[in-house]
């Protein structure tokens, strides 16, 4: 099917949703793809173009949350980020995104040593890690901005972030909610590199 659709001249770009089913590999199924057709920004190529500031494609998420910092009117240059998270979909795209905007970054996870210290010096959070209300509101600087991507459904069917939303929002300077933050944000540019896809290949 991949190779179907990275043969069809009217196909502009191609995504796979994840998580897919455990029989299938899902990291020689992104490889597939045409990279000029690789709308989520995965493939092995993109990725390392996005590494050396070059970028064909952002990955939607980091790409949504930076569009949403811009909109703080806030310089990050300079600023101590703290990525909470290490996937390649959202965590190291993410690192790459800041630093080159002249943040000083730090990439923590769920087994970072003395987390608290790291994101009580943070001056900008962004919480990737796939565990609900993990972020605790206390660890926050008073001021800093506050980036939730998790979605974790919970026992009672709601949805929560990887914050702690009401406790954290009562020190950050600006939060996203979840839902209805990062989620709307990622899907508008992933049709925005839909329209470069089709503008790059009429070109």
């Amino acid at each position: 099917m991949i190779d179907d659709l990275n043969a069809r001249a009217e196909i502009d770009g191609i995504l796979v949703q994840l998580p897919l089913p455990g029989h299938l590999d899902a990291t020689s199924i992104l490889d597939r793809i045409d990279p000029s057709k690789d709308v989520d920004g995965f493939h092995p190529e993109n990725a390392g173009r996005l590494s050396q500031g070059r970028p064909r494609f952002v990955p939607c998420t980091p790409h949504g949350v930076m569009v949403l910092l811009e909109h703080t009117d806030i310089s990050l240059s300079g600023k101590r980020a703290v990525v909470v998270g290490r996937s390649n979909i959202v965590g190291r795209p993410m690192a790459m995104l800041l630093e080159q905007a002249n943040a000083t970054v730090t990439v923590c996870h769920s087994r970072t040593a003395d987390l608290k210290v790291h994101l009580a010096a943070a001056d900008v959070i962004v919480a990737a890690v796939g565990r609900p209300n993990f972020v605790k509101g206390e660890w926050i600087k008073p001021g800093a901005i506050v980036i939730d991507v998790g979605i974790n459904r919970l026992d009672d069917g709601t949805l929560c972030g990887d914050v702690h939303t009401d406790s954290a929002a009562q020190r950050a300077a600006f939060i996203t909610p979840v839902p209805g933050g990062v989620g709307p944000m990622t899907i508008s540019m992933l049709m925005a590199n839909t329209v470069t896809a089709a503008e790059a290949r009429q070109a």
